[in-house]
This record gives C-alpha cells, structure tokens and sequence, in this order.
C-alpha cells in the first residue's frame, strides 16, 4: 500500500494552482460549493473498474494528514502498457456549468523501478450526461466520448526515504446535462489517488457602493449579478438611473467594482466602508440625496430627532427661501443710522449710515418711506398722509442697495416725514416690522440763483478751463456743481458732472476737436439752485496751438507726459510679442523637418531601428546585449500547456526579488540539442528582448545557465487568438472585433517602424489576454528561404513550411519578404478573426491556393463582415505590393471606423463584394448531402453538439430539418454564431436540392 503523505500548503496554494483568468481580482478566497469529497465518505466509494477481467485500481483504507481514515485507490502496473480506467459514481452539477477537481495524489518514482513501460502521469477524463445512466460497458471506454481534461504530471515523486504527495486543481467547462462522470486512466503509472474534491464556485452575498448582491453562481467567463439598494438608499430619478449590477467571475470572485448610482436618502450617510446608509445623530443633518456626510447644524440651529434632512432655526432666527439648508440661520437687521437730508428746492436727497446689525447676512437692502404732514385744526394733533404718486424716487424707492436716494416731485413750503427701513432676506418672515429710522425735512425756495458769466479761459487737445461770475449771495454757496455733454455724435445727451468749490474748474478726459455743451449751478443749504444757460465750447485739433491769450490749463503738460511713456511702453510690448511669435514659428518649422508625414523620426534621428541577432560573431553576444538572464531558482513551472518547434511550452510563476510575483509562459528546448538548435532557439529571445510595445508579446528574461535552456515571456490567459475565436463564436460585436485587428495593426507598424520583418503573421501567432488585447508574437521564423532547394514545398532554413495560405505572392516566388509582404499576411488574419478562426481557403491544398492567387481570385468577404472591412482586405491583398496600404494607414483606417461604428452596420451581399473575383462562394453543406447527423455536423464543424442531438432524439435528417431556436436551445446550442450556422444549414434543404458547385 503506497503511503498518502504529503504536505499541503492550504486554500491559498490551491489558488496559486489555478491560472487566473480575471486579474482584476481583489482576493484569493472565494465560496465553494463542494459535489463530492472523498475525504469525508465513510462507507466504501464503489468506483468502476475497466477491463472488469483485470482490475488494477484497488480501494484500500488509509489515514490522511490528521489521521482521519479515508478511502483511497491504488495502482501499480509498472510493466505493462495497457490503459486501466477507473470512473466515479454519476456526480450532479447543480447550478455550475463550470467545475473544479481538486485532486491529491503520489507518484512513485519510475528511475527506481528500471522499467521501460513505467509513466509518472495520468489521465483526467469526464463524461457529460443528464443521469446516472453509465454501465460497465457503455459509454465506451476511450477519449471519444470521454472528453479529456488534462494529463496530470506530479510535482513530487516518491522515492526511498521520501514520501511527498501532490495537489493539482483543474478546471472543467463548459459543460452541459445535468451531471457527469470522471474517469482515471492509468498506463503504466505506480500511484495513490489520496483524495478527490468537486466543486463549483460561486460569488457569495456582497454589499458594497451601497448596494446588496445575492449569491451568484457564474454561468459564462463572467456573469452579470444584479442587485438593490440598502436599507435608506435609492437610486436618484433619472432617465439614466439603472438598478446596480456588478459582474461575477468564472472562479467566483466579484470582478472590479459595481455599476451602482444608489445614494443614501437625505437625513443618511454612507457608513462602514459603503455597505449600509447610517442615521445623522442629534445635533447633525444631510440636506441632499447622495455621497455626502452628516455635518453639524449651522448656527442658530439644532435638532433631536436622527435622521434629520435640516435643522430647524432656533426662535427668532430664520432661513430665506433661496438659503441652502446648511446655511446658519440670521435675523432681520437693526435700523439704519445718522440720516441726512439736503433740502433743494422742492427736491431732497437723504444719506444714511450702515446699520450696527446687518443680520447675520449679506443681503441688505432699503426701503424709503415718505408721509406729508398738513396744519392741524386747532386743538387737534398734526396728521400725516402717504405722498402721493407724484413723488419720484431716484434710483428707487424699495430694494436700495446704497445708502443714498433722491426724492422730487414734493410741494413747496411743505412738512415731511422720511422714514428709512433696513430689510434682508429674513424681515419678511419676521414677525416685527422691519427697524427703521425717521428724519423730518420742510422744503423751501430759497435756493442760490442762477450762475452767469461762463467762459472759456484755456483748452488743449484733451481739456477745458472755464471759469463763471460768482453769484450775489456768495456767502450762502456751499460749492458748485458743472456738467458736461458732447453736442453730437456719440455720448451727446450724456451728461457728465465735476464738483469745485471755487467759481472755476478744469474738465479733463475730452476729445479733441469737439464741441461740448456745459452748464453749472450753486448749491446753498436749501440745495441747489437751477443751472445757468447752456454755453458751448471746442477742444482744438491734434497740433493746434491754442489761441493767443490761452495757455493750457494745469496739469495737462504732466498728462501729455504720462501718455508719451505710456505709448512708448505700449510700442515696445508689441515689439516684444513679435520677436517671440517669429521665435516660436520657426522652432516649429524646424521640428517639423525632423519628422515626417507619420510622426516617425527619420534617418540620423533618434527611432530606434531593430539589429538582426544573426549579424553577431557570436550569438551569445547578441542573447547578453537584448535579454535578461534570470536565475533559474526564481522560476517554477506548474504544468505543460502545449509544445513548440523546440521543445515543450508551460506554464510557470516568476518571482524576482522585489518585484511581485507573475505567471509567465515557458519556452522550454528539449535534451540532445546541438549548438545550432541552441543559437536558433535563442535568437527568437534576441529578437524579442528589442521590443517594447503594448501589442508586442514582452520578454521577460531568459536561462541559459542551467538546463533546460528557457524563454520566459508574459502570460496570455486567453492563448492563441484563432482557437480562441474559434471557442467563442459569434460572441463579439463587430466594434470589438475591429479594437482587436487595430491592436495587431499597432504592433505590426511598430515592428515596421523598426525596420523589422515578421514573415510569419497569422491568428495563430497572435496571443490574447484576459482584457481581449491582441499581442504579436512568435519570431523565430527564419528570414531566409532555403536558396537551392528542388522541393516543390516551401521550406525555411530551418526545415519548417513556409505559411502558404498567409504568405505574399512576391515572397513565394521570389523570396522578396517586406513589410508590405506583412501586410498582405495582415489581410488574412482580418479574414480569420472576422470568420470566427475559420481556415483560410478552406480544404484546399496549398498548390491550388498558389494557383487560384496567381488567377486573381480572392477571399470573400465572411458572414456579416462590415464592406468597409472586406475593401480593406482586398487592398492588403493588392497584387503589386506597392499598392499595398501601409501598416500607419491601416491603423488610421480602423481608427476611423471605431469613431464612427455605423460604418461597421454596413455589409455586401455575397457576390458583390467588390470588383475583383472571390473564391469559393459556396453554401454552408446543407442536410440533402449528408448520410447522417453525425455527419452533418461533422461536415459544418458542430461536431461538439453530436451527444446532445442524439440525446435528444434528433436522430434522423427529417426531424432535424424541423428544429427551430427554441430546440437549439433546448439542446444546448445557446451561442448566437452556432445557432445561425447550424439553421442555415437546415435552410439549404428546403431552398437548394442539391448542394451549388464551388466556383474554384
């Protein structure tokens, strides 16, 4: 009995174990829902043996890591090369359609057995089926209808002395039925199943941007969960109000960050990291609905209930309707201060001072009461009456935001009362009448009489001098006031006014060679008197000396200075501005040689131009100068997932001190290579460590000092981009398959920009992440077609084929490979990636595609491709390579088209899709031409869905000729591109009896 021993680093290992296809996951943990654990059965797990005649795997009682008992199976065949199988009891899968097999195993070591048949791996097989329905004889017990999930290799390997098990986690999806079956395959392999565990994942109960999303279990590589808002948050009205959702990852990890406009009602605020909406306490409010917090009341507020949306004013105080509610609360202001009146005839003007209390506010105004007291009869009090609407305001009775106001329009010999009120945004809420102040004024005719004698004394270009007579009652006038208006043209009628105390003044600020109108007025404590009559006087032309007697008047020679340095500065600043415009043209002038038409730098300049690795004397040179070396500890690699031209391909984690740890794809090249195989392998290093681009596959370092010689590149969760279109077809819209093609277009103009030829572009060579961006890779193609070769196959100098069907016509024929070369390869992927990974030119040999190129026959355009796609294509595919676009316009292209996607809403019927000839517009093979169902969807490459239709009873041609949607549905075809494909298949019986012949 193998010992089951072993250590077992926990759930965060397990995660490790796993290849990650969501990076924007925040944490490793993740709710499980286990189907089966061979570690809590009690009872015997009475699994299937095959053959019955031989049963090697033998189940047998053992204690695990807590000296639990548990059941096992065993075996050892060591010797023989027959395959033993061993198939679990039916194992329903919920809700999942995908699953995880936590398997923990020990391997013996087959270098201590000298056997030639010994293995250190198996096989992981399952069965999908809707019930428990396997026999010992059905299904039968091969790969087909066995679907094979992995060949599992040990970490660990049992030696002497040394007992270490294994844990490896694989995934299954997707899946379809009800349920399935595992099965072990053992050839040749001595091991111990210790333990298996299934399970699904599923998203657990979450709250967050307060909103609550249930448990979820992923039915796709993410699921949209849809959820609602916590208790006291709502989602704001809108037209553009959505309820929130957030996605699920495969792995059961909630993906980034929700799509959530829940805000916490008013009165509410976000609490404990956004999962709940919490009450204001006393004393706090939240006015608006959204991510605010609770603040304070404001002054002269406060409330006690929690929850509150404002904060009533304490009494007294109030708020304007136009207050926010967290503005503090204010009172209506104290009266206005120190009124003065000038009484002018029948007119007065009033003055007043700011009141001591404005309120708290910043929104005082005025208003100006006036009364008309008359004699009283005898005996009786004096009474006073409202002023009547002949009383004008000057600038306005109510809403005064200065403290000066003009009346006119008051009787002569007359008694009146002004009452001057304070108000703000509050005094109407007030219950009090606004506070005011009261002043009594009797109007009077004793006012100077008019001036006279208003003459001009000197002028200049800008200034008047005038002088007048000073009035009989000399003594009584205060000071006088003068206005001034042009006579015509623009201004005239405005009238502009200057103070002087004495009986002459100089008006400043005028225009020359005008006429103005002027007249000027004294002002006695009963106000002012009428003006005199008009005079008018002229500003002398520019240069115009002024007349004999007058000189100009004082301070304008000062004046004529000031502007004299003023103009000079002006001039200077205009120089200045000049210069530096002439300065800045010409360094733009200059720059722009250094560049050309596409933005790239030219010979002589700073571009970076690739260097080919085989120009150096000694390749290893060429490895130290463009790759890293890395320490061969720093690397693990997990498990194989494919094989290259040198050896195997896996998958692996890099961990450099101080730096964080990141999976990483392995080139590995196999024992027994020779020195030329060594330089070859690595100069694809050489190569790729020269580019840095984000569609250029990235280098991270190789290993050459220990064995096996490694390249280490980034991983690419999604792989090669034409099976990855091939599994996901029909699932993207055609914005996002163009995004895709303007990546590798990206990439390619970088590499053509360097000068660097691919010369083996094709979806296969192109890797895609788990954001969908499409990186170029694979450059180990050799650059040099094999020059006396009499083969008729095109081969490299390193024996491979050259890529017919994605190779230029100039390139076969006369080895003439190019960017523009590249382009035409370029044309094909378009091709493959808006088919969905379909092979180009179909079953055709290679030979005939050749031919069918030389006759000018080319691709059609594929099912639903955008026109403007396929005459990008057919320009990529331009006989003479000059006419060819380059890669820089086919980018520019593409990003004409992602700005304006209702040019991807464009397609051509088929036959029509431009005015060269396209080859093979056939039909998809329709139901008359085959025998059977099977084959059938052998024939359109729906093979996958043969048990479900033979499952479902669609059995014969005549009943699959009837389906419909609803019965793909039903079946399990639920991809929109494989339901259309397969109904128009089904259309070709009814329309075409007979299948049209190719056109090539």
């Amino acid at each position: 009995m193998l010992v089951m021993e072993g250590q077992r680093s926990g759930a965060s290992s397990s995660c490790r174990l796993l290849v990650l296809l969501l990076p924007l996951l925040t944490r490793c943990g993740a709710d499980e829902e286990v189907l089966v654990n061979t570690k809590l059965e009690t009872s015997d797990l009475r699994w299937t043996n095959h053959p019955p005649e031989d049963p090697q795997w033998e189940e047998l009682s053992g204690l695990d890591d807590e000296a639990r008992s548990v059941r096992t199976y065993e075996i050892c065949t060591p010797d023989s090369l027959s395959s033993h199988w061993l198939r679990t009891r039916w194992i329903p899968r919920g809700a999942a359609t995908t699953l995880y097999v936590e398997i923990r195993f020990s391997m013996m070591d087959c270098a201590s057995r000298n056997t030639r048949h010994c293995k250190e791996t198996f096989n992981l097989y399952y069965y999908p089926s809707d019930s428990a329905e396997a026999t010992p004889t059905h299904p039968a017990w091969m790969e087909n209808p066995y679907v094979k999930v992995s060949t599992v290799a040990a970490d660990h390997l049992m030696k002497r002395g040394v007992k270490r098990s294994n844990v490896k986690l694989l995934r299954l999806a997707p899946l379809a039925g009800a349920g399935l079956y595992l099965a072990f395959q053992s050839q040749g392999a001595c091991m111990a199943l210790l333990s298996v565990r299934v399970f699904y994942r599923k998203c657990p109960p979450l709250r967050r941007a307060l909103a609550a999303f249930p448990e979820t279990v992923p039915h796709s590589l993410v699921e949209q969960a849809h959820g609602v808002c916590v208790e006291n948050a709502v989602t704001p009205p809108g037209e553009h109000s959505q309820p929130p959702s957030m996605l699920c990852g495969e792995d059961g990890q909630w993906v980034g960050q929700p799509t959530s406009s829940c805000a916490c009602r008013p009165g509410y605020e976000a609490g404990e990291g956004n999962v709940r909406c919490r009450a204001c306490p006393s004393g706090q409010f939240k006015a608006g609905l959204g991510p605010g917090v609770c603040t304070p009341c404001p002054d002269r507020s406060n409330t006690v209930i929690p929850g509150s949306a404002y904060c009533p004013c304490h009494h007294g105080y109030h708020r304007a309707d136009s207050d926010p509610p967290h503005a503090a609360c204010t009172g209506p202001p104290s009266a206005p201060r120190s009124i003065v009146s000038q009484i002018n005839n029948t007119s007065v003007t009033l003055e007043w001072s700011e009141p001591l209390d404005r309120g708290g506010r910043g929104d005082l105004t005025y208003r100006v009461l006036c009364s008309r007291c008359g004699p009283a009869p005898q005996g009786l009090v004096t009474s006073c009456s409202p002023c009547d609407d002949g009383v004008l305001y000057r600038p306005a009775q109510r809403g005064l935001s200065q403290r000066r106001v003009s009346v006119w329009g008051l009787r002569p010999q007359s008694k009146y009362t002004f009452t001057v009120q304070s108000l703000n945004g509050v005094s109407a809420l007030s219950q009090s009448e606004p506070a005011s102040e009261r002043v009594n004024v009797t109007t009077s005719n004793d006012v100077p009489p008019a001036v006279s004698g208003l003459r001009k004394v000197a002028s200049s270009e800008s200034s008047l001098s005038l002088e007048w007579n000073v009035p009989v009652l000399q003594n009584q006038i205060l000071d006088y006031q003068l206005r001034y208006s042009p006579k015509e043209g623009e201004g005239a009628g405005q009238w502009q006014y200057v103070s002087s105390r004495s009986s002459s003044v100089v008006v400043t600020g005028l225009r020359r060679a005008l006429r103005y109108r002027v007249q000027v007025r004294g002002r006695s404590q009963a106000g002012y008197g009428s003006f005199s009559p008009e005079s008018s006087f002229s500003t002398p032309p520019e240069g115009e000396t002024p007349p004999e007697g007058e000189t100009p008047p004082e301070g304008v020679g000062s004046q004529l200075v000031v502007t004299a340095v003023l103009v000079s500065i002006g001039v200077l600043m205009l120089v200045a501005t000049a210069i530096l415009a002439l300065y800045c043209y010409r360094r733009r002038v200059k720059d722009s040689e250094l560049t050309d038409k596409s933005g790239h730098y030219q010979m002589g300049q700073t571009m970076k131009v690739y260097i080919d690795p085989f120009t150096y004397e000694d390749p290893n040179e060429a490895v130290r100068e463009f790759a890293k070396e890395i320490e061969a500890s720093f690397v693990k690699i997990e498990e194989v997932i494919g094989a290259g031209e040198f050896g195997e391909v896996c998958r692996g984690r890099l961990r450099v001190p101080g730096r964080r740890e990141n999976y990483v794809a392995i080139k590995t090249l196999k024992g027994g290579y020779t020195d030329k195989q060594r330089r070859d392998f690595l100069s694809e290093a050489s190569i790729m460590g020269q580019f840095q681009h984000p569609n250029i596959i990235h280098l991270e370092g190789v290993i050459t000092t220990s064995c096996p010689v490694m390249i280490l590149t980034e991983f690419m969760e999604n792989g090669a981009l034409d099976s990855f279109l091939r599994v996901n077809d029909g699932q993207f819209t055609p914005i996002q398959l163009v995004g895709m093609l303007r990546g590798i277009a990206a990439g390619m103009k970088y590499l053509s920009d360097m000068s660097f030829v691919h010369r083996d572009l094709a979806a296969r060579n192109i890797l895609v992440n788990s954001n969908l961006v499409c990186k170029v890779s694979d450059f180990g193609l050799s650059r040099f077609l094999t020059e006396n070769s009499s083969d008729p196959t095109y081969t490299s100098s390193l024996g491979g084929k050259i890529p017919i069907r994605w190779t230029a016509p100039e390139a076969i024929a006369y080895r003439k490979f190019t960017s523009a070369s590249d382009g035409w390869s370029y044309g094909i992927v378009m091709w493959e990636v808006m088919s969905y990974g379909e092979r180009p030119y179909w079953d055709m040999s290679n030979q005939d595609v050749i031919n069918a190129i030389e006759q000018d026959y080319r691709l059609p355009p594929p099912p639903e491709c955008p026109a403007s796609l396929h005459s990008l294509m057919l320009d990529c595919w331009q006989k003479e390579r000059a006419n060819r676009p380059r890669f820089c316009d086919v980018v520019s292209a593409l990003d004409r088209l992602i700005r304006n996607p209702a040019s991807l809403k464009v397609t051509l019927s088929e036959g029509h899709s431009g005015s060269q000839p396209l080859l093979d517009r056939r039909v998809p093979p329709s139901l008359s031409s085959c025998g059977s169902v099977s084959e059938w969807l052998r024939a359109i490459k729906m093979e996958r869905y043969e048990a479900s239709f033979l499952q479902a009873g669609f059995t014969s041609l005549d009943v699959v000729s009837q389906l419909n949607t609803d019965d793909l549905l039903r079946v399990g075809v639920t991809l929109a591109g494989h339901q259309k494909k397969i109904l128009t298949s089904i259309q070709t019986l009814r329309v075409h009896k007979a299948p049209p012949p190719l056109l090539y």
